[in-house]
């Protein structure tokens, strides 16, 4: 791709990284920072790089170094609660390659490098051999998702339509590792 590099997120990476998503939560999510929802944020070596099956990309712009993407893979199923129950149950820990933090900046959007990301995190997974599934939530106010979710997996359960309430507006996605 050019004029970026992706790869594994190395020690150099960490803090553009942390940022990109930081940045995110506060943007596009609006939460801004919740320790129970974003630990994994401020600290992304102990949950994605230090762990075996779990993996931290980054896109690099190669003008000027900087990350200008993240996604990230884990072996963690949803849990539930807060997600429905038969969801965890479908996806459980271990055999589940969980997509978490696609996110990229503003300026750096519409040039496919989500897709690329999420691209190389099924090929993580389907290297491992150990991931029977991908899994993935997100929620519709986010720039771009919906329509990249729908062209890459299935769409298995919108919350705001099958729970009580709305549930917690989350969109749920299995994508094919086949």
């Amino acid at each position: 791709m050019r004029d970026y590099s992706i790869k594994e997120a190395g020690a150099a990476d960490i803090d553009g990284a942390r940022a990109v998503m930081l940045d995110t939560v506060y943007r596009d999510f609006a939460t801004g920072y919740v320790p129970r929802w974003h630990a994994d944020i401020i600290d992304p070596v102990s949950f994605y790089v230090t762990p075996p099956r779990h993996t931290l990309l980054v896109a690099v712009d190669e003008r000027d170094g900087t990350v200008a993407a993240t996604a990230a893979l884990d072996a963690r199923g949803p849990e539930h609660p807060p997600n429905p129950r038969w969801l965890a149950e479908r996806f459980p820990s271990g055999e589940t390659a969980q997509l978490r933090r696609v996110c990229v900046r503003p300026e750096h959007r519409r040039r496919g490098l989500a897709r690329h990301l999420v691209e190389a995190l099924l090929e993580f997974a389907r290297a491992d051999g150990g991931y029977r599934s991908a899994y993935l939530h997100t929620y519709p106010h986010s720039p771009g998702a919906m329509g990249l979710w729908r062209a890459l997996g299935k769409e298995l359960c919108d919350e705001r339509e099958e729970m009580p309430g709305g549930g917690s507006g989350a969109v749920h996605f299995e994508i094919p590792l086949i």
